[in-house]
């Protein structure tokens, strides 16, 4: 009988899940895959899932799927150097970041994946910070610290940094107040 609920609820999240593994992956054919993949193992422990806890289970194992992906992509680049020069070009080359079309893809694919994981789940799933240390298996202290360093990198990265001094680059008019301490700036 609770099989039956997991069409619908996959259905529902779809297009949820694929806009927050394309911001984890960049590349849309990516991101349907890790969805596919996240969603196939949770159907295989869908009968034990409480039912409050579906959404946490679902994110769960799409970012632990990404970081596997990630932690084993490096680990054949690593390795990769090492072949011998026939070997080596049979590699298959995945698409640079300097491939991407748009300024925050490219910057998100500059950060590391735990890194990345954390900013995309704060401020593209709006998670609070204890649900993604909760969700990454770590303490809300090292949350904070990837949210922040990542936010860092991203703010310095060529190419979004020309889009904050543009968008900074307005003076504030004199008419406008601190919201908290009422000063004027």
């Amino acid at each position: 009988m609770r099989n039956r609920e997991f069409v619908p609820y996959a259905t529902t999240a779809w297009p949820r899940l694929v806009r927050a593994a394309h911001l984890l992956t960049g590349d849309l054919d990516e991101a349907e895959d890790l969805v596919r993949t996240a969603l196939a193992r949770v159907r295989a422990r869908w009968r034990r899932i409480p039912r409050d806890d579906i959404d946490f289970y679902v994110r769960r194992s799409l970012v632990r799927t990404h970081l596997g992906r990630a932690r084993r992509r490096r680990a054949a680049r690593l390795l990769t150097a090492l072949l011998p020069a026939r070997a080596r070009r049979a590699v298959p080359v995945t698409a640079r970041p300097a491939d991407r079309r748009d300024a925050l893809g490219r910057a998100l694919a500059a950060l590391p994946a735990r890194r990345r994981a954390v900013v995309v789940l704060r401020h593209g799933e709006g998670l609070s910070e204890a649900e993604i240390a909760q969700l990454l298996g770590c303490s809300p202290g090292t949350v904070k610290a990837h949210a922040r360093r990542g936010l860092a990198a991203l703010r310095v990265h060529p190419s979004l940094a020309a889009r904050l001094a543009a968008s900074t680059s307005v003076a504030p008019s004199p008419a406008r107040r601190h919201p908290v301490s009422g000063a004027r700036s």
